[in-house]
């Protein structure tokens, strides 16, 4: 096992058996509701459960970061075991993870600690993360690693049709007015969250349609070297998706649901990818 480690926050979606093999450390994000905070860790919340009650939960769930004590608990044990420790959190704009981080790992050596905005979340963090520990355990290079994962971040996309624009102007990225517009006439948006932020790519009539155009944008930059398709209790969705590329899918292509921390904001019925082209490896 390579002696570059990594830590990251719960909201990049890697499957447990990814987590274990790369003995990755993970830091809670939390959901709150019902007065009760609960650590979105698999454990206290369950992510089926959740979406199936999240349209009913009056008042709405909010989320929050890590406190900087949680994850200091994670990097200490982790850190130890290391060399040169890479901390990888979700997009800095939209959440205080990437300060929580800062903080906790403030009292180690700077020179044994690398902080890095992903400036995405989900599936757009965890292949960032993935391909930095594989890259560690081919290499024991940092600076092979620090080099996989910028181009990685250059030749990404992470693309959602969420069913509803509902729960978007909740946490404040839509007005009330375009939410209740979108609605009335069933439009089904297309968002991607790059670079620090969420930006309305299309706007179609249909969740169907929707899916057609998440499939052209992933094609438009094939080969594909990555795949994760997401979604928020939306399997129908995704196997229609997987569909439309099967003669581009990957061996490894990942199937995940999405963790409450971001799907608190995209709300239930949601369908993603993440992909990374075959580029990022020239």
């Amino acid at each position: 096992m390579s002696k570059i480690r990594f830590v990251t926050d719960s909201t990049c979606d890697l499957p447990p058996d990814v987590i274990a093999r790369h003995e990755i450390g993970v830091v809670p994000c939390y959901v709150n509701f019902g007065g009760q905070s609960y650590a979105d860790d698999g454990v206290e919340l369950i992510r089926e459960q959740y979406y199936d009650k999240l349209p009913h939960m009056r008042p709405f769930p909010t989320t929050a970061a890590m406190p900087p004590a949680v994850a200091q608990k994670v990097i200490d044990e982790v850190f130890p075991q290391s060399e040169h420790l890479f901390i990888l959190t979700a997009f800095s704009n939209m959440s205080t993870i990437h300060q929580s981080m800062k903080m906790a790992s403030s009292h180690l050596p700077q020179d044994r600690v690398t902080l890095i905005d992903s400036g995405t979340a989900s599936m757009g963090l965890g292949l960032q993360v993935l391909i930095g520990a594989e890259t560690a355990e081919q290499t024991g290079d940092i600076n092979a690693v620090l080099s996989a994962m910028e181009r990685v971040r250059q030749h990404q996309l992470v693309y959602a049709s969420l069913s509803t624009l509902d729960y978007l102007r909740r946490s404040g990225r839509v007005s009330w007015a375009s939410a209740a517009i979108g609605n009335l006439l069933q439009i089904k948006p297309i968002i991607s969250v790059l670079h620090n932020e969420v930006k309305s790519v299309a706007q179609l009539r249909t969740f169907r349609r929707s899916l057609d155009e998440l499939a052209r944008l992933a094609l438009e930059q094939a080969p594909i070297d990555r795949l994760a398709l997401m979604h928020t209790n939306n399997l129908e969705g995704v196997e229609e998706l997987r569909e439309r590329l099967s003669d581009s899918l990957p061996a490894d292509t990942m199937v995940v649901r999405v963790n409450p921390t971001v799907g608190t904001h995209i709300g239930p019925g949601a369908v993603g990818l993440t992909m990374v082209s075959q580029t990022w490896r020239t």
